[in-house]
């Protein structure tokens, strides 16, 4: 499995980013174990949480071994506190970034398929956020949707103020992120109100994975809320609930269930340093 580096020059950010990917295209075999036929490869947008970069996902999980026996490219920007949307104002075009640019840019990159079927978006917390609006967002590119306890906080965000504790969620810095609050809810940050809109252009939607733990006390009630309103909506999801927090070893384990539920190839083995003489 080859961990790539990778640094280039972002137009829709305005400066140079950092982005991590996992290109399984070092597999090793012995005569007898089944080879992967030479094509391009399902990939997975992976997008991290607040306080987080590009390195969290490899740091916080065991991604690398699963994308490598599912022969799975992950590719991982930095979020920046930013909630990969779209800001005007400070030209931090965060959404067109993700759903856009990275897309084309690891394309030129990487033998990456540039079918809709193959490609899907994901992220925890913050990311989980960015998942589920880039991927409705953009839902020409993205046909799948994994969203791990995501940071639905829009309600939060409406109801700010300046006397935080803590300045990233105090009103002026969501305005940093999101321009007018006051124009938030029905526009292209809004999880409910993209739902809404594409359900009345009878477009294919991407289809939604969404888990969250039951100790997850800041986010559990805002995710049933969504998962409420996705199934009064008709829409086709999944959704996972079980014993967790917010913290690595709820989304280890579930960033597998959702790796599971994608539409992958078929688990393909092969001799490195963490399965050497099995």
């Amino acid at each position: 499995m080859a961990l790539v580096r990778v640094d280039f020059f972002s137009e829709k950010l305005m400066r140079t980013v950092t982005i991590n990917a996992i290109v399984p295209i070092d597999k090793m075999t012995f005569e007898g174990m089944q080879v992967r036929e030479k094509k391009p490869f399902k990939t997975l947008y992976l997008l991290n949480g607040m306080f987080g970069n590009y390195t969290d996902w490899v740091a916080g999980t065991r991604i690398q071994a699963w994308a490598q026996e599912r022969n799975l490219v992950v590719i991982m920007p930095s979020g920046e506190n930013k909630f990969y949307v779209d800001n005007i104002n400070s030209g931090d075009l965060f959404g067109q970034f993700i759903g856009e640019e990275l897309v084309e840019k690891t394309r030129d990159l990487f033998p990456l398929s540039t079918k809709r079927e193959d490609t899907y978006i994901g992220g925890l917390s913050m990311g989980g956020y960015g998942s589920l609006v880039n991927g409705l967002k953009y839902h020409e590119t993205f046909s799948h949707i994994c969203a791990l306890s995501p940071a639905l906080i829009l309600d939060m965000v409406l109801n700010s103020s300046n006397n935080a504790e803590m300045p990233v969620f105090r009103r002026c810095y969501f305005e940093t992120i999101f321009g007018n609050i006051d124009e938030l809810i029905g526009s292209d940050k809004d999880y409910k109100a993209l739902i809404t809109k594409l359900i009345e252009e009878k477009v294919e939607l991407p289809k939604i994975w969404i888990s969250c733990g039951t100790e997850d006390t800041s986010l559990i009630n805002q995710t049933r809320d969504y998962r409420d309103f996705l199934r009064d909506n008709n829409v086709e999801f999944t959704y996972v609930e079980g014993p967790g927090a917010h913290d690595w070893e709820f989304w280890d384990l579930h960033i597998l269930k959702a790796m599971d539920w994608l539409p992958l190839e078929n688990i393909t083995k092969s001799i490195h340093s963490g399965n050497v003489g099995k």
